[in-house]
């Protein structure tokens, strides 16, 4: 593994290895405005939801870099301490990446980007109406993490209203993940969808108790062909199957003749193996247990 000692590394250097690996980041598209009443939009992919009573979002228009200047969005909060967070999702994402180029103090970025400024019901910077979900926050308070080029600035708001379009609503009025299609920054120009093949579900262990990986049998658990993905799925049942349920599993008319199969091939072990990996990619975990256990 390759040492990075952070404070012996060129800020660019560490700046661009800690957006490669810490992602991806969901985007805050702040609009702010200043006290003359001049708006600025702007996205910021520090940011994260931190609590919902009371209902916390943090971002962080940190300082530049190369000069260690503020951002305007950081100078509105400090004159105006309300913001909007807007999401992005694949729709706007091109025109919320062209609002980030850094015009002169006044600039208006809803022009600049085409996006439309809708009054907020609670306070004064305006909401981008494209936004599939926008979130109207006074600010509670600003933390300063230092003051060299590159320290974050976490602006702790509390949401004071929510709107969310309803074309996005599932039929139990939740967000639907591909109705929404939100995007994530990765590092340099890179970004990503999370809607489509990119979404996967992991069960929660939250209401049972699994057995754990080291409750598996040394075969299963020392597979040369299983990863730790697979692993921990089987190590989320919460008991391990008698020998009737894996006779019952391996005899049946979905598995015998695959079995059957499999015995007659060489490397059965590595057979065996691939097909309880097969299983377990279309979420039959016991079924491939009983299976890995009765090879």
């Amino acid at each position: 593994m390759l040492k990075i000692d952070p404070n012996n590394t060129p800020i660019p250097k560490l700046h661009h290895l800690l957006l490669g690996s810490v992602a991806p980041r969901p985007i805050a598209f702040a609009s702010t405005i200043d006290k003359d009443g001049n708006p600025n939009l702007s996205p910021f992919s520090f940011f994260n939801a931190f609590g919902v009573n009371p209902t916390t979002l943090i971002f962080s228009p940190s300082r530049r870099g190369r000069d260690n200047t503020t951002k305007h969005t950081y100078d509105n909060i400090k004159e105006i301490p309300e913001v909007v967070i807007n999401t992005v999702n694949y729709n706007l994402v091109q025109q919320a990446s062209l609002s980030s180029t850094e015009y002169p103090e006044g600039v208006n970025e809803f022009l600049k980007s085409g996006l439309t400024a809708v009054a907020s019901e609670t306070i004064r910077p305006f909401r981008v109406k494209e936004s599939p979900v926008q979130f109207e926050c006074k600010v509670r308070e600003v933390i300063e993490t230092g003051n060299e080029g590159g320290a974050g600035n976490l602006v702790i708001c509390e949401i004071l209203m929510m709107h969310v379009d309803e074309n996005i609503l599932d039929l139990s009025g939740n967000i639907d993940p591909n109705k929404i299609d939100l995007v994530g920054r990765l590092g340099g120009d890179y970004y990503c969808r999370t809607s489509g093949n990119s979404i996967f579900t992991v069960e929660k262990p939250l209401q049972r108790l699994g057995i754990g990986i080291d409750r598996l049998p040394d075969k299963i658990k020392f597979s040369k062909y299983l990863s730790g993905n697979d692993l921990g799925m089987l190590g989320n049942i919460e008991s391990l199957p008698d020998k009737k349920q894996i006779k019952d599993i391996c005899n049946s008319i979905d598995f015998k003749t695959k079995l059957e199969e499999i015995s007659q091939l060489g490397n059965t072990k590595k057979n065996l193996h691939l097909f309880a990996k097969e299983l377990l990619g279309t979420g039959s975990i016991f079924e491939a247990l009983c299976i890995l256990i009765g090879d």
